[in-house]
């Protein structure tokens, strides 16, 4: 093996995480609890506003890597406090390496499986978000009675057909969306049929999922929030301030499920 196509490879690794918006350095010494260690890629970024440091090992070997690499990426890892460890190999491991591996927190991967669980990994982050964030909207759109939500333009009137905007219908294709993102199900169909649509009706991807969420969600929470104004200036401001928790089943989580198994189902 030649040095440089070590390097080479150690910075297609370190290029990878910065292209992800990760702060990455190479061949960094850590000081651990008990000694110091040579780290060949040191990954630092944040998810959710939380602190996230992994440490990665780039092997451009000629021969697949062996348990007691495994055995020693797990020590640092300890050692450092590090989230997550990662071995990078070119040739493969060898079965007690994975034996080593498994139930702990270093994984062993490609680079080509690397970029494949990262990018999951940082996808399922993102879902989550957005989860939450419906999970606001949605709490505000239920504490008015359905009276006040028509009056201020939150949902149609039963006997309107313009289907300029309803809360309800936005919020079940938000959730679908999410539902058949988390299982990489693309295309998927965004079509809200209101005359307010924001957005492309159907996502091919992940980043066309991500521009469809921030528009719409944008949209619903300055309709949400120039309602809530004119009912404080008019008095109809009297929300039911009951939130709902994330694991409890909304109106727009049980739309959601129907229509995404309506679709799966053909």
């Amino acid at each position: 093996m030649k040095e440089e196509d070590w390097y080479q490879f150690q910075e297609m690794i370190r290029e990878y995480f910065e292209s992800l918006g990760a702060d990455a350095q190479t061949n960094v010494r850590l000081q651990g609890v008990r000694t110091c260690h040579d780290v060949d890629v040191l990954v630092k970024t944040k998810f959710l506003g939380e602190d996230i440091t992994w440490l990665v090992e780039a092997k451009f070997w000629k021969t697949p890597v062996s348990k007691l690499h495994v055995l020693a990426l797990r020590t640092i890892v300890d050692d450092v406090g590090a989230d997550r460890g990662f071995i990078i190999s070119s040739k493969g491991f060898q079965s007690g390496a994975m034996e080593a591996a498994n139930n702990s927190n270093v994984k062993l991967k490609t680079f080509d499986e690397l970029k494949d669980e990262t990018k999951g990994m940082i996808e399922a982050e993102v879902l989550k978000a957005y989860d939450r964030r419906l999970q606001i909207i949605e709490s505000r759109y239920w504490s008015h009675s359905k009276a006040i939500r028509i009056k201020y333009g939150l949902r149609h009137d039963f006997l309107d057909n313009s289907m300029s905007f309803t809360g309800q219908i936005l919020l079940g294709i938000a959730r679908k969306a999410i539902v058949a993102a988390s299982e990489r199900n693309y295309p998927i169909d965004l079509e809200t049929f209101h005359k307010e649509h924001q957005g492309q009706a159907v996502a091919y991807n992940f980043q066309q999922l991500q521009n469809w969420l921030n528009l719409n969600l944008n949209h619903f929470e300055e309709k949400l929030m120039l309602a809530e104004w004119e009912m404080h200036k008019h008095g109809d401001y009297s929300p039911d301030t009951v939130y709902d928790q994330e694991d409890e089943m909304t109106p727009s989580k049980i739309m959601a499920a129907g229509m995404y198994r309506s679709e799966k189902n053909g």
